[in-house]
């Protein structure tokens, strides 16, 4: 496990010490969701949690604030079991999670009335907080009157409203449009800056990776099944952060490759004062080939072509109704042909992937085959391997040897299975799946049509 990024452990305000969720099954087996995890919270500090679907972000969360018991491990409130602490701790949800029947006032006086407050507490704190967040004039309203960003920040007000030391913030702007969010983030940062926020720490999970690099000082990524710690990080560029900079852009691509390749160890983050990226000696040899399809690659390039050649990735997501961690392979796959760049954050298109999505189906296997020759290693090295052979077919086994050097059994199976589908898409060789081996596509051509010539 990476060596935390925090201060010493008396110093933090919540303390997760070999934390672990699990579910018991009727078999005796269990299915394991995190892997026993250290982790701080410390103050003064906004830490970003990061990772794809199914790593346990949320869950994460929901034990370190309290919500859930983790199944082994312990959390600890200023050094004090968490269990038996009086913790003042809030969360902002992704989904605005307000009650439609009350007003905006009585939204966020709703949790100091839970706490016992009495009336005249609770109006001049929820006032005061409401015109923290910009919401002065809306007490009255209700939130169906409400923008999605006015409702958020109702969210937000409510949440600080009973000074939590800690502020918990599950995906809060992923349900706002981006230039809502965009606002938000910014009104944060503010608050932050300024000590308006009447909190001590900062706990946001996101599935943007942008937006972690904008607000955070630390970076944790987790990778899944089961989720654990991948990489944990402080950020050193000040605020505020110009995203065009090359140290910005090079923690973006850093954590898009942790996120995106599971089985590659992450290396040390880039050096954010020259934004250059130390090089890892431990660098594999093989890349690790994206799990798609090439009509998915191709489908993706039209649609940049539509949107004008480049667009934002998670936005694109949105557009097309996938979750991320669908897209992203596919979204890997061009890039790693070259057929596609990522530019702080947008996907745009290059001349060979425009010239691959604008092809008739025949150029395209063409073009498909250049770049898999061009950029992928273990396609060229199947090809090359057959052509050398005298019987020009080599046995699946000895791929998956020497991947099984760099990745899991399973993972080299998915591999070379990954590789038999771009190989036959760009007629590079064939697959005989009943003897498990690779095969030239002239040569099965002419086993096949040897007993006619007979």
């Amino acid at each position: 496990m990476p060596e935390p990024a925090t201060t010493t452990a008396n110093a933090a305000i919540i303390r997760a010490q070999g934390i672990e969720k699990y579910y018991a099954q009727p078999s005796q087996n269990r299915i394991q969701v995190i892997a026993p995890t250290d982790l701080s919270i410390v103050p003064g500090e906004i830490l970003a949690l990061l990772g794809p679907s199914g790593s346990g972000k949320s869950t994460m969360l929901r034990m370190l604030s309290g919500l859930s018991q983790p199944s082994a491990g312990q959390v600890f409130w200023h050094e004090k079991p968490i269990a038996n602490a009086e913790i003042n701790v809030s969360i902002v949800f992704q989904s605005f999670a307000l009650f439609p029947w009350l007003t905006v006032q009585e939204n966020v006086e709703a949790p100091l009335q839970a706490r016992g407050i009495p009336p005249e507490e609770r109006r001049r704190r929820s006032l005061k907080m409401l015109d923290t967040v910009g919401l002065d004039g809306f007490e009255a309203a209700y939130p169906k009157e409400l923008s999605g960003g006015m409702r958020q920040r109702v969210g937000f007000a409510r949440a600080l409203v009973v000074e939590p030391e800690v502020l918990f913030m599950d995906e809060p702007f992923s349900a706002l449009d981006v230039l809502t969010a965009e606002n938000l983030r910014s009104e944060l940062l503010e608050l932050w800056a300024n000590k308006t926020m009447p909190t001590k720490a900062v706990f946001l999970v996101t599935h943007n990776i942008e937006e972690a690099v904008l607000l955070a000082d630390r970076i944790i990524v987790l990778g899944r099944n089961p989720g654990h710690i991948r990489t944990d990080f402080r950020v050193q560029l000040p605020q505020p952060r110009d995203r065009k900079s090359e140290p910005f852009t090079n923690l973006v691509d850093y954590i898009y490759k942790v996120l995106t390749r599971p089985e590659v160890a992450p290396t040390a983050a880039p050096d954010q004062t020259t934004g250059k990226v130390p090089r890892d000696q431990r660098q594999m040899h093989y890349q690790m080939l994206p799990h798609a399809r090439p009509g998915g690659v191709a489908g993706l390039l039209e649609l940049l072509i539509d949107h004008g050649g480049k667009d934002d990735i998670y936005r694109l997501a949105d557009d097309l109704a996938f979750e991320i961690d669908d897209l992203l392979p596919i979204v890997d796959a061009a890039q790693l042909l070259g057929f596609l760049n990522i530019e702080e954050g947008d996907a745009a298109i290059t001349a060979t992937g425009a010239a691959f999505a604008n092809s008739e189906i025949l150029h395209q296997k063409e073009l498909f085959r250049e770049a898999a020759l061009t950029n992928v290693l273990l396609l060229r090295q199947i090809r090359r391997a057959l052509e050398t052979k005298s019987d020009h077919t080599v046995p699946e086994e000895f791929f998956l040897d020497m991947l099984d050097e760099q990745f899991s059994d399973d993972e080299s199976l998915r591999q070379v299975e990954t590789a038999v589908n771009w190989g036959r898409y760009a007629e590079l060789f064939d697959f005989d799946a009943s003897r498990r081996r690779f095969i030239l596509p002239e040569v099965e051509e002419e086993t096949v049509a040897a007993p006619e010539a007979e």
